[in-house]
Formats: structure tokens, sequence, C-alpha cells
């Protein structure tokens, strides 16, 4: 139980924290952090719902959330790979520029990764333990690890192309992701 319940704070921590970037600070989410804010929404739904219906076994929650945690962190990785100005995006023109994130600690996207991160390794750890107590699972855990590829791919892939690079603006800060000239 404790890692669908850690699980669960953390994602409700997520999603606390993205829906505070927009109505606390003001800022515009791109469509790459509403995919992530929709990924982090589900994994509250997933497991709290989980949690209460398997009260006994909350550990059996865990391959339930995978598909969400590994498409939020599909999404939240390319989403900070977008951002790099250095390797492995040193030849490319232009890069992803977004807002600080909550605390000013890095940006939005890196907090975002962070968070899914620690989702996903707690699922995990859930997961495993859970297969190794019932001896049962494992094909459920790796079907949702899939899934959750398939959903990243998928939110990546289907994002609407940004607009063209602009140089970047001085003296305001960024409100929203905009792709920058470097």
């Amino acid at each position: 139980m404790p890692f669908a319940v850690l699980a669960l704070v953390f994602s409700a921590a997520a999603a606390a924290g993205s829906l505070y970037l927009s109505l606390g600070m003001g800022l515009k989410a791109c469509p790459l952090c509403f995919y992530q804010r929709a990924f982090a929404l589900g994994l509250v739904g997933v497991l709290a719902a989980g949690l209460l219906a398997f009260r006994g076994r909350a550990a059996r929650v865990c391959p339930l959330g995978l598909p969400l945690a590994v498409g939020g962190v599909g999404v939240a990785g390319f989403h900070v790979y977008l951002g790099m100005t250095d390797w492995p995006r040193a030849g490319e023109g232009w890069y992803l520029a977004c807002p600080a994130g909550v605390g000013g600690y890095g940006t939005a996207p890196q907090q975002s990764l962070a968070a899914f991160g620690l989702v996903l390794a707690t699922l995990l750890a859930g997961a495993v333990r859970e297969v190794r107590a019932a001896g049962a699972g494992g094909p459920a855990a790796v079907v949702g690890l899939l899934l959750g590829v398939g959903a990243a791919v998928g939110s990546v892939v289907g994002n609407p192309p940004f607009p063209d690079p602009k140089p970047a603006e001085t003296g305001k800060p960024l409100d929203t992701c905009k792709p920058t000239l470097k």
C-alpha cells in the first residue's frame, strides 16, 4: 500500500503544481504542457479510485498507473529535450524557451519530468513488489509500460507544430513556452 499511496501523493502534487502554474502564476500552458497535465490528472483519478477499490491489496493499483506515468515521463522528457541548447541539440538553430517553474527551481517542464520520474519509480517499485508477492501480474505491468510508451509517442507525434522561432525577448519574463532562435 505505501507505494500506491506515495504515487498518489506525488501525482496530486504534480497536478496541483501544473494548475498553480496557470491559475496562481498566470502562465499559459503550451500543448505539451496540456498533455502532461492530462497525464497527471489521469494518474490522480486512477490511483485514487484504485486505492478505494483495492483497499486490501493497494499494490494492485500500481500497474494500472504505469501507462499514465510512462506517458507523462515521455512527454515531459521530450519537452525538456526541446529546451536544450547544448548536446544533443547543439546543431539546431532554435530551442523551446519555457518559463520558470514553481519557486523558480528549473523550468516548468523540468519540474514536470522530475515529478513524473518520482511517480514512475514509485509505481514500478510497487508493481514489482506486487508481482513478487502475488506471483502474477507481470504481463499487466509490461502491457502498462508498452501502453505508456504508445501514449507518449502519440502525444509527441500528435502535438501541433510550433510557430516559427523568433529571437528571445528581453526585459519581460516568459509566460508560455516559445520557440526561440539561438
